[in-house]
């Protein structure tokens, strides 16, 4: 809100700080940025994104930066019904901004524990690498190019962790950053492989000399090992120390679908595509991987289903429109196939394309391309490689084979899934394929390991009997003797210092002895209060609402929705029938 399009991506850096420390907190799903981000600036009912998203709650809010103070407002909304649980207004010097994103995640973790369940947080739950807020600014300014998944704004992006680095040289997560960059642009072709590879080791080695168990650190190393070394089974094992770090960090499981679909294991590349799919239901990428596996099983018209859903999410993702060509070529769906060249200006080779459906279609083709005046080179700088697909398809299979042979050992981004692409069917009889294969299966690329999941271990409980016994009567005592319910502004923090218990034990003693959040506990209380007071005839000349607000409630709306919860009728009602 701040009518400064330079703070936006800022903005939006804190925004997914907070998510990122939400999902910190163990039992508390949070969907991730990109299906949160879905809803940003639109005026969308929240029930609908209730709906959509699979959530009880919403977070709600909005961000000004004026004269270098932030000023953040916040809502926590239930979903099924719109009621506003809790709301604050912060206001604070934007220098910080890093202690305040902590602050914000620890109060509306405290308010969900308060109204919703046990939750064990910590004393700090938002980590932030740097405490400049210029190379803060510069990282999340990078971040916002890099998410736009283009490959030339990765470029930019690397500008600008780079300069996020000479602001403050021990800011790990540039380094990870720009390690990731390098090794993308590396992989497909964008810039030269080995110079590539060398500046992706070194700012992921920098970055680790800084901080050593960073989850992006550990992603960072799944990336490298995955997309340039193709080493399969360290990728794996580098994604799960993320998500022992992260549980919530659901690139890591597309991340670990991808490495599934390149070593040939559809099962479980679509088991891990579907947890990622479950923390962030509006995620164009993890929709369009599932689609792809699907592509690669050669079931193309479900795989249409998915890609079509990344498209609705994202209209401009070159991946998905581009598979989605290939399935109708592949299905032999020659109108399907003709309207979408004619209605899609992004398509990236449509005459080849076009000449390619003919070619595998058994069709007759005019006016042919000359296979030699190809640039196949070209083509492997691009998403897709059709010109090479072409050259394949028109019969050049030693001209192919030489060509597959010299990316293959340079394990090019557009060649990781050749165990199933379907457009390298007629090389796959070849003894030169078949031994290149095998040559990559046994040297370079390491076959993934089937993981077993182990049972979790269960937790060790806060409290043992006896001391459940004490502290249940202790709580009760100070219940009856001091009557901390009137105060309006209790919390559960409150509470348990006045009975010197921590905070996450008491919020499990609440819920595992009496099966209640601290609010609903609270209000049991109030309720009672209410009561009391409603049929004594001195406060016969006090309000039902002002009743209310004496026996500790300070919401009209919350005291109406509770009474009725407990007492099915309303407060009006109660009081009628009680007198």
């Amino acid at each position: 809100m701040s009518n400064d399009i330079d703070n936006e991506y800022f903005c939006d850096g804190i925004t997914e700080e907070i998510i990122n420390a939400l999902t910190k907190v163990k039992g508390l799903k949070v969907i991730a940025r990109t299906s949160s981000f879905a809803f940003k600036n639109k005026n969308v009912d929240i029930r609908y994104i209730g709906n959509q998203l699979k959530v009880a709650t919403v977070l709600e809010g909005s961000i000004r930066i004026f004269n270098a103070r932030i000023r953040i407002n916040i809502q926590l909304i239930r979903t099924n019904d719109s009621f506003q649980v809790w709301s604050q207004n912060l206001d604070r010097k934007l220098d910080d901004i890093f202690e305040l994103q902590d602050e914000i995640s620890l109060i509306i973790a405290e308010q969900i524990r308060e109204n919703f369940g046990h939750l064990d947080i910590s004393n700090h739950i938002s980590v932030i690498g740097t405490k400049n807020i210029n190379a803060y600014k510069l990282y999340l300014k990078g971040r916002a190019y890099q998410l736009n998944w283009a490959l030339e704004d990765y470029i930019k992006a690397i500008n600008c962790y780079k300069q996020s680095i000479e602001n403050d040289k021990n800011f790990y997560d540039a380094y990870f950053a720009l390690s990731r960059c390098y090794g993308i642009l590396s992989s497909w072709g964008v810039i030269e492989k080995k110079d590539g590879e060398n500046k992706a080791s070194y700012y992921l080695n920098e970055g680790l000399k800084v901080n050593p168990i960073s989850y992006l650190g550990y992603f960072s190393q799944a990336s490298l090992s995955f997309w340039n070394d193709w080493n399969y089974t360290k990728g794996i094992d580098y994604l799960k120390k993320t998500l022992k770090k992260n549980i919530s960090f659901a690139i890591a499981y597309e991340g670990i679908s991808e490495i599934y679909i390149a070593a040939n294991q559809l099962n479980q590349a679509l088991s891990n595509i579907n947890k990622a799919i479950e923390i962030s239901p509006l995620s164009p990428n993890h929709h369009f991987t599932k689609g792809n596996i699907y592509f690669l099983k050669k079931e193309y018209s479900k795989a249409i289903q998915y890609l079509e859903e990344c498209l609705r999410i994202d209209p401009n993702f070159t991946l998905a429109i581009e598979t989605k060509l290939a399935c109708y070529l592949l299905l032999n769906d020659r109108f399907k196939f003709k309207n979408y060249l004619a209605t899609m200006p992004q398509l990236i080779c449509p005459e080849i394309c076009d000449h390619l459906f003919k070619l595998i279609n058994k069709e007759q083709v005019d006016n042919a391309i000359d296979s030699l005046a190809i640039d196949v080179e070209a083509s492997f700088k691009s998403i897709y490689p059709w010109h090479f697909y072409f050259l394949i398809h028109s019969g050049k299979i030693e001209t192919a084979l030489n060509i597959f042979e010299d990316k293959m050992k340079l394990k090019i981004g557009q060649l990781v899934n050749f165990q199933l692409d379907p457009f390298l069917d007629p090389l796959r009889q070849h003894k030169r394929f078949q031994l290149i294969e095998k040559q990559m299966m046994t040297s370079g690329m390491v076959p993934v390991k089937q993981v077993s999941n182990e049972a979790e271990k269960q937790d060790a409980k806060p409290l043992d009997m006896q001391e459940i016994a004490h502290y249940t009567l202790m709580l009760g005592n100070f219940i009856k003797d001091e009557s901390p319910f009137l105060n309006p502004n209790l919390s559960l923090k409150e509470l348990s210092e006045s009975i010197q218990l921590h905070p996450n034990k008491l919020s499990w003693l609440l819920n595992t002895k009496f099966n209640k959040n601290f609010n609903d506990y609270i209000n049991q209380f109030r309720i009672n209060h209410f009561k009391i007071l409603a049929l004594n005839s001195k406060f016969k000349h006090i309000t039902i609402l002002g009743l209310a607000y004496d026996s500790g409630f300070n919401s009209k709306s919350v005291f109406n929705t509770y009474f009725k919860k407990t007492e099915g009728v309303t407060p009006s009602q109660w009081v009628k029938s009680h007198n």
